[in-house]
């Protein structure tokens, strides 16, 4: 998904039409490592692995956490470490034209970050369905979201974002350039990123869960001031008004990790439609650059989210930090401080 500093080099040049007066350029005129970057790239990798490791031991010890909401934010939390230890290394160095002369190597090191974020938008979509079916289908929810149909979900989008990341391997690509250098704007194919990529595989999940959160929204505050017209302060009543809070603060919190997701990825979208539709434009490098760290910043800010909006994820964390055994927690699992 990233688009690399060869990338700019070659917009300054006026499109992929003269990529080939970039390739006989020396190598020391083409690849240039910016230390900056590259820096602020390993710290980021950083965070995010240790930080999503810390969330995936925290559902483990803590049985409260062991929910089917949380199964798949661990989802989340194991692409986010993917991201971190598999998908900023290979950014690094494709980003060096690294491998070089290695089309299909050069093709899946690419690939990855596009198989981990696609994985990451199924896992926000099922997230935002459990939670649509938590509040719309509450006398059906016990049935249909299990342990076990979590788990075959988990497994059905990882499969499936695995296929959606391949199909560069499988021949949407470009034909590999003269001077073999693996940059992100040399081998894949601008078309399959921004028309099957950005719009069926992103935007359009994107909007789908947009509006089941508005759905959700809207319905649980129909539903509270329903319940506060009705005036009436039963044993019965009160625990339905603190259910239906506990869910809004739930799902308050589920989709503030979605607008999150969105922030950091449309940008680096967006220059990407620029690249194909505006082949003429010319994109800043600290532009370019800027959206890259931001998408991969992605990676490293749910656990802080967590952490800060979710009560028994900050006190679990804080049980693993204090190295305690065994985590107790009355809890909610999404209530809010």
């Amino acid at each position: 998904m990233d688009c690399d500093i060869g990338q700019h080099l070659t917009q300054k040049m006026n499109g992929s039409k003269n990529s080939s007066i970039l390739e006989t350029l020396p190598a020391d005129q083409v690849v240039r490592l910016n230390i900056p970057y590259v820096a602020t790239e390993l710290v980021i990798a950083a965070l995010s692995t240790v930080g999503n490791i810390l969330v995936c031991v925290a559902v483990m010890k803590n049985k409260r956490l062991q929910t089917v909401t949380n199964y798949f934010l661990v989802s989340l939390a194991i692409a986010d470490i993917c991201v971190g230890a598999l998908a900023i290394p290979c950014a690094i160095m494709t980003d060096l034209g690294i491998p070089r002369d290695n089309l299909y190597l050069c093709l899946l090191m690419l690939s990855v970050l596009i198989m981990l974020t696609q994985s990451s938008i199924f896992s926000l979509l099922a997230v935002a369905l459990e939670r649509y079916i938590a509040i719309f289908l509450p006398f059906h929810y016990q049935t249909i979201m299990t342990p076990r149909n979590a788990i075959i979900i988990i497994l059905v989008t990882w499969i499936l974002a695995f296929l959606i990341g391949l199909v560069p391997l499988m021949g949407w690509h470009k034909t590999p350039p003269a001077s073999g250098y693996c940059f992100f704007v040399f081998v894949v194919d601008m078309t399959y990123m921004v028309y099957f990529n950005f719009f069926a595989c992103v935007l359009t999940p994107l909007i789908i869960m947009f509006l089941i959160y508005a759905q959700i929204f809207i319905a649980v505050k129909h539903q509270i001031r329903r319940m506060a017209a009705n005036n009436i302060h039963s044993n019965v009543q009160n625990k339905q008004a603190d259910s239906i809070k506990k869910e809004m603060k739930t799902a308050t919190s589920l989709f503030l990790v979605l607008f999150l997701f969105t922030i950091c990825w449309i940008p680096l979208h967006i220059i990407n439609c620029f690249i194909l539709l505006c082949p003429h434009c010319s994109i800043p490098l600290p532009l370019l650059l800027t959206a890259i760290i931001l998408s991969h910043i992605n990676s490293a800010v749910n656990p802080i989210l967590y952490a800060y909006k979710m009560r028994s994820f900050r006190r679990t964390f804080k049980a693993i930090f204090l190295c305690c055994s065994n985590v107790v927690e009355p809890e909610d699992v999404a209530e809010e401080h």
